[in-house]
């Protein structure tokens, strides 16, 4: 799944790194052999003239033999870059030296280039330094007599080696910070990806949870209810079985809801993970048709119109009224109250099924109320949840209601904050059998 996650986005980062690029570098830096090609045909053109021109006027073959091994040394200079330093510096001074200043320094200036873009900062000044010194020392080496009629020119040279390493240094620092800065996007687009792949996974789980043990739970009650009554009133059992075969429906068109948004040609799709019934009154009909005794009141304000925010309202009263319906024991009254004052809204789920005194066994994973927590911290919100000294259980969660304009984001800032308080509450191993 990771790598699933990383290639998408090392893919579309490496097509907005090309199209920044633009063809021709596009085209070196997906071909490198054909840039070693280029900086051979260039070295072989800056010094085959002058060592052509030694040979024709001086019969002097060491600058066109020098240059020769220093150009197939350049061949190697990504493979080895130190090592081709090395040969290159020695053969460039030695032609220098041998013909009395017959070498160029271009491979020189190629291979601490190519240091400097394979090694840190610190290896490819050391370099740099070393080089510096061999070049310079190697004019000093050379007769004066050269010199005579122009003392300056050697000083003059000097300068001119130093700033032409200084350049070739420059510029392989700068390849090679621009390639780090290209990884680290990389691997920030990467991660990025499998955080949102990893977010996805989770709504999905967290919807597909909700879909499946709410309806499974009222379709078990529902069949436990028509066998029951299938002697005594076979009407009533007729009406169960429909309310069973409509929950089961509801099921398979909320699940298909949700799987759709895998689906890539479905883009355009409404493909919300929305209830298939998104009315709440239907919603408690079908807990009422599956036995428990419910009792609403609200108070306040009706809730806001935002889609996302109903549906975690929706998503919490489902998941708390399941696990009534699944543990709860002699339940007579489920108190259910959704208050809103200001940009506050509370929900409240209270039963007095079995004494609190009685051992819960954790029949369930802990992911329903897991999902209540996820889905309050998206509004900023709190859940508190446990059993009740008088009996029963009590979920109580407090949502704040998104502004206008900003959808669920408003909880956002704060949704790692009170996701992390609430899954270390002080109910979290009450929850765990719910």
């Amino acid at each position: 799944m990771k790598e699933a996650a990383e290639q998408p986005a090392a893919v579309s980062f490496t097509e907005l790194n090309a199209r920044r690029l633009g063809p021709v570098r596009r085209f070196f830096r997906s071909h490198p052999r054909a840039t070693d090609a280029v900086v051979i045909l260039v070295f072989t053109f800056l010094t085959l003239p002058n060592a052509l021109f030694l040979v024709i006027d001086d019969g002097d073959w060491g600058a066109l033999i020098g240059g020769a091994l220093a150009g197939g040394a350049l061949v190697l200079r990504r493979d080895r870059p130190l090592l081709v330093l090395v040969v290159t510096t020695v053969l460039d001074n030695a032609v220098s030296i041998g013909t009395e200043g017959g070498g160029s320094g271009v491979a020189t200036a190629f291979a601490l280039y190519s240091v400097a873009a394979a090694y840190p900062l610190r290896t490819a000044l050391i370099a740099a330094g070393s080089t510096v010194i061999v070049s310079v020392g190697a004019l000093f080496v050379l007769p004066v007599e050269i010199f005579a009629d122009a003392p300056g020119v050697r000083w003059l040279l000097s300068a001119f080696i130093v700033m032409f390493l200084a350049i070739a240094v420059g510029v392989g620092v700068t390849v090679r910070r621009d390639r780090e800065h290209e990884r680290e996007l990389r691997e920030w687009a990467a991660r990025n990806a499998e955080l949102a792949s990893a977010g996805e996974r989770n709504r999905i789980a967290r919807e597909m949870h909700d879909v499946v043990a709410h309806s499974l739970t009222v379709m078990v009650a529902l069949s436990d209810g028509a066998a029951v009554v299938m002697k005594r009133n076979p009407e009533r059992a007729e009406d169960v079985l429909g309310e069973l075969s409509t929950t089961g429906r509801t099921a398979i068109a909320d699940m298909r809801r949700v799987l759709g948004v895998l689906r890539p040609e479905a883009a355009d799709e409404a493909l919300s993970p929305l209830p298939a019934s998104s009315s709440m009154a239907q919603l408690l009909e079908g807990f009422r048709a599956a036995g428990l005794p419910l009792r609403v009141t609200t108070s306040g304000p009706r809730l806001p119109e935002d889609p996302a925010f109903q549906l975690t309202v929706y998503r919490i009263l489902q998941e708390s009224l399941t696990n009534v319906l699944r543990y709860g024991n002699g339940v007579t009254l489920v108190d259910i109250s959704i208050i809103r004052v200001g940009d506050a809204v509370t929900l409240r789920v209270v039963d007095d099924g079995a004494s609190a005194m009685e051992p819960v066994v954790p029949l369930g994973s802990g992911r329903g109320l897991a999902g209540i927590r996820e889905r309050a911290a998206i509004y900023a919100g709190s859940v508190e949840c446990g059993r009740r000294a008088s009996g029963g259980w009590i979920v109580e969660v407090r949502l704040s209601v998104p502004d206008a304009g900003s959808g669920n984001q408003r909880g956002n800032e704060k949704d790692e904050r009170a996701g992390e308080h609430a899954g270390h509450s002080s109910h979290a191993d009450q929850g765990a059998a719910r």
